[in-house]
């Protein structure tokens, strides 16, 4: 029932220049979504890296505690290093991990939606202590007049939910980190219900567990309880591996409607959907049986990790849901479908 949007991708990595001479763009992906003074905004996901002069040699990015930028080299010949996988070094022996980039967060502008213009310095950089590997995932939900912007903050504590706050975009108020790692892919609801603020979050265990969604309340926005499991992955099929928030819910007349991503045990990405009531966000009433959106496109088959759609914000104009995504860790993408036709999509739970 999605379209792709015939222009895809709508943003490259040659949308922007990078941050610093030395440094290139490598990934412009995973943007969260709203609009602002009759403009769509896209708060993108910049990723950059280290101009590579020796293929040899892989160099890691980071700040130290101060904010100094280190740049790490690791021979791809050093066998105690996993240089396998394009995003990161692992060490064998320890596990600790680098990644090959680092991330901030950039915006883009459009009147249509689609044509878009990106700004030419980062709106949201990272910073110490706790964004010392990368500012990332931004998604963006309206309440009121203020605008929160909840993202990855990734350091060597390990990977957490950090929120800040705007009214003009211009400046950011940062609230500081919301979820403690390891946690991400969380979508705040753009209402209070039942007089709390709500939000879905994907907390990451390891030795038990699965990676699985959860919602939370708040009468503030900073501090989180009553948190619970809304939806698990699945034993076997496309949401086997991992599932995780995507845009933030969007309010229907037949109740809030979640585009999340679910990822098999290859890491081949998707996105699904589900609804639930008004005044019970916890509970599903009605789900997507397979992918709404699978990655068959080149720019989503082949890229700096392949096989991979995933969403962090949507626009619904009338009845037109206007879905922007990532597409292989590399380019941003639309998908638009008629939001009645994804919900006469769902099958209901019972």
């Amino acid at each position: 029932m999605f379209k792709r949007h015939p222009l895809n991708p709508l943003i490259t990595t040659h949308s922007f220049n990078p941050s610093r001479p030395d440094f290139e763009i490598v990934g412009t992906f995973n943007a969260g979504a709203t609009t602002y003074n009759g403009e769509v905004l896209l708060l993108v996901r910049v990723a950059e890296r280290p101009v590579q002069t020796d293929p040899d040699v892989v160099l890691c990015p980071y700040l130290e505690d101060d904010g100094e930028l280190i740049l790490k080299p690791f021979s791809r010949a050093d066998e105690r290093y996993d240089t396998s996988d394009s995003r990161l070094v692992v060490d064998r022996h320890t596990g600790a991990t680098l990644l090959t980039s680092i991330s901030h967060i950039r915006l883009a502008r459009s009147q249509d939606g689609v044509h878009f213009q990106g700004e030419h310095q980062p709106w949201l950089s990272p910073t110490p202590p706790y964004e010392n590997f990368g500012a990332e995932d931004a998604r963006v939900t309206q309440i009121d007049d203020i605008y929160y912007v909840n993202y990855s903050a990734v350091s060597a504590h390990g990977i957490s939910t950090a929120l800040a706050s705007t009214t003009d975009f211009k400046t950011a108020n940062r609230l500081g980190i919301i979820f403690p790692p390891a946690n991400r892919d969380m979508t705040l609801f753009p209402q209070r219900i039942n007089g709390q603020y709500v939000a879905y979050h994907r907390p990451m265990p390891s030795g038990f567990g699965r990676l699985n969604i959860w919602i939370a309340t708040s009468p503030d926005l900073v501090h989180w309880g009553e948190h619970q499991i809304v939806m698990q992955a699945s034993n076997d099929g496309w949401d086997s591996g991992r599932i995780g928030g995507g845009a933030p819910p969007v309010w229907t007349e037949k109740g809030w409607l979640s585009i999340y991503h679910a990822a098999d045990h290859q890491n081949r990405y998707c996105l699904g959907a589900f609804l639930t009531p008004l005044d019970e966000p916890g509970r599903i009433i009605a789900h997507s049986p397979k992918p709404i959106l699978t990655p068959e496109a080149p720019y989503e088959t082949n890229g700096f990790f392949s096989n991979v759609v995933f969403t962090c914000g949507s626009i619904l104009q009338g009845d037109l849901l206007r879905v922007y995504y990532g597409a292989s860790d590399q380019v941003m993408a639309l998908a638009e479908a008629s939001v009645n036709d994804v919900l006469a999509s769902l099958e209901p739970v019972s």
